[in-house]
């Protein structure tokens, strides 16, 4: 039952996208019925397949790579759109011709209703994968998707004949009901991703500029000039960068479609009947309209759905650790915590003045790992856990377990150790140190954090 409630979302989401193509793609609608039904079936039974099979970052990389492509898929036809939408003509709108096709909307029903039945496929992977398993899924899922469609058919018929659906307005509408079930699922999100990949790259960019452009304590930067730069430190560079990013290609469809020209009227002769043909397309236009906008407030969802995820990360409170007197920190792998239970455990370590917070972790490979509560690039705000990933709290970016250990990225910062039969052995000074380092290196990011 609790996986059906979650089911939610994500199925209405693909009736949406339905409803979409089957009113965009109104020429077309029993390929467009029967595409999406396959393609949804296909995409659940293949997604859960995969996931049972290859369990971890490479199957979800694959889902989530997918709905990336269909993102950067809209953004190139809303730079096109924008460009058509002058009076050009170019080969680009060959594209458009295709989809009007029979074949070109079966291809386009079909791979949007795979990406949708796999992004559901990852809400089922608890459930096993034997052949039956996978069976009674094929059966469940045809017969919820002819619910379903059946029911999208009849919203369709309801609306008016006017309304209909431009070829972009379409593909922004099935993109943003892609991104909004995706972002519930926090190792699918693209949002905070994006916003990470945006700060990152900021902060290179200023990084490398004034190291290679200036000296850093040049004479005409004065400390308020180093107020404004430290601005572009912090996280809202990344989150107002990634808003940009993620809402330009809606805003470019409807634009384009608002500046579209109106037909010709200058060769009929009576005033009413210009008039009527005016008012008709004015009409047409401002329904082609409400796609795009409904796409941003989607859009809006999406991104607000991933910047406050409805999910309680495990984030222990880290206990006190002391060293002996050669200066190592001896952690036993079981006792009131048990190392090996495959959640994340903080420790803090004080010394004089000096404190580092650190956490030891079981990866899914079977090995533990020492890792700093920060990462190299963040302010160490710390991590938490939860579903397959830890995410940093400073900038919301997943990191797999499989990967927690290495080095690089926003990844926690490894600490060396030593493992023995029944413990985990950390030299203290060797901690304090890569503590002092790492945080020294992020001394630029101007928010306070924990």
């Amino acid at each position: 039952m609790a996986i059906f409630f979650k089911l939610i979302p994500h199925v209405l989401s693909w009736v949406g996208i339905v409803l979409v193509l089957l009113r965009g793609l109104s020429g077309h609608r029993s390929v467009v019925t029967a595409a999406s039904m396959a393609g949804f079936v296909i995409g659940v039974v293949g997604a859960f397949i995969l996931l049972g099979s290859f369990p971890g970052s490479f199957s979800f990389g694959i889902i989530k790579s997918a709905l990336g492509v269909s993102f950067l898929l809209l953004w190139g036809v809303s730079v096109a759109t924008i460009y058509l939408s002058t009076g050009r003509r170019a080969a680009i709108s060959g594209g458009g011709r295709f989809v009007n096709t029979k074949l070109g909307a079966g291809v386009v029903s079909g791979l949007a209703g795979i990406v949708a039945g796999a992004v559901c496929a990852c809400r089922l992977t608890g459930t096993g994968g034997n052949a039956l398993a996978v069976v009674l899924l094929a059966l469940a899922a045809g017969a919820l998707a002819y619910a379903l469609v059946f029911a999208a058919r009849a919203v369709d018929r309801l609306l008016p004949a006017s309304f209909t659906v431009s070829m972009s307005g379409m593909l922004a509408a099935v993109v943003a009901l892609l991104l909004f079930s995706s972002s519930s699922i926090l190792r699918l999100d693209l949002f905070s991703p994006l916003s990470m990949k945006v700060m990152k790259g900021v902060h290179d960019f200023v990084h490398q500029f004034m190291e290679s452009i200036l000296i850093p304590d040049h004479l005409f930067v004065r400390p308020v000039v180093w107020k404004y730069i430290g601005f572009l430190f912090g996280k809202e560079v990344g989150f107002w960068g990634g808003m940009v990013i993620w809402f330009t290609p809606a805003v470019l469809i409807a634009m384009a479609i608002h500046f579209e020209r109106l037909p010709s009227v200058a060769h009929i002769r009576q005033g009413a009947q210009r008039r009527r043909l005016l008012a008709a397309a004015i009409r047409v236009q401002r329904f082609r309209l409400v796609i795009p906008v409904l796409s941003l407030v989607i859009f809006s969802a999406a991104a607000y759905q991933s910047s406050f995820p409805s999910v309680e990360y495990w984030d222990p409170k880290p206990l006190p650790v002391s060293a002996s007197q050669a200066g190592e920190i001896v952690i036993p792998k079981k006792g009131d915590v048990n190392l090996e239970d495959g959640k994340l455990h903080k420790y803090l370590f004080k010394q004089g003045d000096s404190e580092v917070r650190f956490f030891v972790l079981m990866t899914p490979a079977g090995k533990l790992t020492v890792d700093l509560d920060a990462c190299a690039i963040c302010k160490p705000d710390g991590y938490g856990q939860a579903e397959g990933s830890v995410i940093c709290y400073y900038c919301k970016t997943l990191i797999p377990l499989e990967t927690v250990g290495r080095v690089g990225g926003c990844n926690p910062v490894p600490v060396p150790f030593t493992e023995k039969a029944d413990t985990v052995v950390v030299d203290g000074m060797t901690l304090l140190n890569s503590w002092s380092a790492t945080v020294k290196a992020t001394a630029r990011v101007k928010e306070g954090g924990k």
